[in-house]
């Protein structure tokens, strides 16, 4: 007989995150096994050896992005945040934040570099943000149209 890991083992084991094995038994890529009180088991002997961060990678995300241009404003960056979980969490979608501090107009900001590099890398299959101008001040056609050639939905909370 098998021995039955938990849902954290065979996230370790697979490489993959706890959340990311929830969702992958919701949606039937991987189905497990529930004990009496309702706790998701593994057998790790059965799963396909293909089943690893090569699947995670196939799969895209959602990013919620936030921006403030100075330090004065970091209260309005984690209201920011917030109104990004809040919002993604209500449409069920599994998510990660990225902020930046700095100037719209400062196309060096280390979270926007990632945000960049994961669309052209084909990493993204959503981008949210609060407002349009969270992204940049000036330019930000240019990383919707780079979205809309990659596939990567849009999603801008307050439109006014």
């Amino acid at each position: 007989m098998s021995k039955l890991s938990s849902i954290k083992q065979a996230a370790n084991q697979l490489g993959v995150s706890v959340s990311t094995l929830r969702r992958w038994d919701e949606t039937g890529v991987l189905v497990a096994q529930r004990t009496p009180k309702g706790h998701r088991r593994y057998d790790l002997s059965k799963i396909n050896p293909n089943l690893t961060r090569n699947k995670v990678e196939q799969q895209r995300k959602t990013i919620a992005y936030a921006r403030v241009s100075s330090h004065d404003q970091k209260p309005d960056l984690q209201r920011q945040i917030e109104i990004l979980e809040l919002y993604c969490s209500a449409q069920g979608w599994s998510f990660e934040v990225i902020s930046d501090l700095g100037s719209g107009m400062n196309y060096h900001k280390k979270g926007l570099k990632r945000l960049l590099d994961d669309i052209l890398d084909n990493k993204i299959d959503r981008l949210v943000l609060t407002h349009k101008d969270r992204l940049l001040r000036f330019g930000a056609e240019l990383v919707f149209a780079l979205c809309e050639a990659r596939q990567v939905e849009v999603v801008i909370i307050n439109q006014g």
